[in-house]
């Protein structure tokens, strides 16, 4: 039977991507919704292609374009980023790709969890800003969070067979660490005083992955790997200090995993996310992928480095931010967003970003167990105060 998929953020990197993975296997998926931020354009584009049932804009401004592109079609168009939740909940619907960039994604993607619909996870900064209630969520209306990012998409991997039943007893293989490979972005290898007027272009200009201007950006100063290791303590119930990062320039090995017995297992490949993508929407099967092979005679040295870590703080700025917990990683998130932005814009320099990060989490009060609607507010405070700035 085809899965019925909903894609939030469908026009982003990991959207497009998705598609490119359905147009492949046509037999076995069928696209029932998608959500996309303001590119009415490509929406559209997608739309009239595989003739979803729904279709959201969440700028408003856009609706009446996307509206009139589709009206001689029967797909219904909806306006507003509330409206993909409930889209996301419908019946039709059996699997939600998240992956809305940023703190938007996480209400969306709660509601889907709610009505119990499969989650594969790309929005990493919902589980950075949530993780606890995401999780207790899961669990309680019986939802598979299925990893997308490559790295969590590779330990995924590497515990299947590692728990189950054994003559009617449960085991359970423990992990000693979690080896998180980093691949160092574009920025490798370069100091502080040579990053000082880094441009916007040579931080996009990243050396293996395809990836949006954000995530990109998070990659180029490791708060990207910073929102992993936060990420990965959520989906595989990890102390934090279980977690290392290890820079890897190739980006073949996508993670591993250590167990108590000491034997590690890795998952390989080449750097491209429709993978992850794929896997976690034909899991537990594996199907057939035309993507270039991996070879090892193409890649005779696989390489393993210490992140610099003087000169990229991002990364023990989100250490620092889990260990603390509560609404800590929520300020976190949210002051990067908009250092990222200022970036972007020209307002802030590149390494700046951390320094503004490391202001907000220390003014920003604390709140150790924090309900849903405190994180909502801690995001909208710590926005309009660095806005302030």
């Amino acid at each position: 039977m085809k899965k019925h998929i909903a894609i939030l953020g469908s026009t982003g990197s990991i959207g497009t991507q998705t598609l490119n993975v359905v147009r492949r296997h046509r037999d076995r998926f069928e696209i029932e919704a998608l959500v996309a931020g303001s590119n009415a354009d490509l929406l559209v584009a997608q739309a009239l292609e595989f003739n979803p049932n729904f279709v959201v804009i969440a700028d408003r401004g856009k609706y009446a374009a996307v509206r009139d592109a589709l009206q001689s079609t029967d797909i219904k168009v909806f306006a507003g980023i509330e409206s993909a939740g409930d889209i996301c909940a419908m019946d039709c619907v059996d699997i939600v790709m998240a992956a809305i960039v940023g703190f938007a994604g996480l209400e969306p993607t709660l509601k889907a969890i709610r009505a119990g619909k499969t989650i594969a996870l790309a929005n990493k900064e919902t589980m950075v800003v949530a993780g606890q209630i995401v999780t207790d969520e899961a669990r309680n209306h019986h939802v598979a969070i299925l990893p997308v990012d490559s790295e969590h998409s590779a330990i995924f991997q590497t515990l299947q067979g590692e728990s189950g039943l054994n003559g009617g007893d449960v085991y359970v293989n423990r992990i000693d660490k979690i080896l998180l490979t980093a691949s160092g972005g574009p920025l490798l290898g370069r100091h502080r005083d040579e990053l000082q007027n880094v441009s916007l272009d040579e931080v996009l200009h990243h050396p293996n992955w395809k990836m949006g201007r954000k995530v990109t950006i998070d990659s180029a100063g490791l708060m990207n790997k910073g929102l992993e290791v936060i990420e990965a303590k959520w989906l595989f119930d990890v102390d934090v200090d279980r977690i290392e990062v290890l820079v890897h320039p190739q980006s073949i090995v996508h993670s591993m995993v250590q167990f108590e017995d000491g034997s590690i297992k890795a998952q390989l490949g080449t750097p491209t996310m429709e993978t992850p993508i794929q896997y976690a929407l034909s899991y537990p099967q594996r199907i057939e992928s035309h993507l270039p092979r991996f070879s090892f005679f193409d890649h005779p040295e696989l390489t393993f480095l210490r992140p610099d870590t003087d000169t990229f703080r991002a990364l023990p700025l989100a250490y620092d931010a889990i260990r603390r917990g509560g609404n800590m990683p929520c300020v976190m998130n949210a002051a990067n967003e908009v250092a990222v932005q200022r970036f972007i814009d020209g307002q802030l320099p590149f390494l700046a970003i951390a320094d503004f990060v490391a202001d907000a989490m220390s003014k920003t009060p604390f709140i150790a167990n924090p309900s849903l609607d405190d994180l909502f507010a801690t995001d909208a405070n710590v926005r309009q105060e660095c806005n302030k700035r």
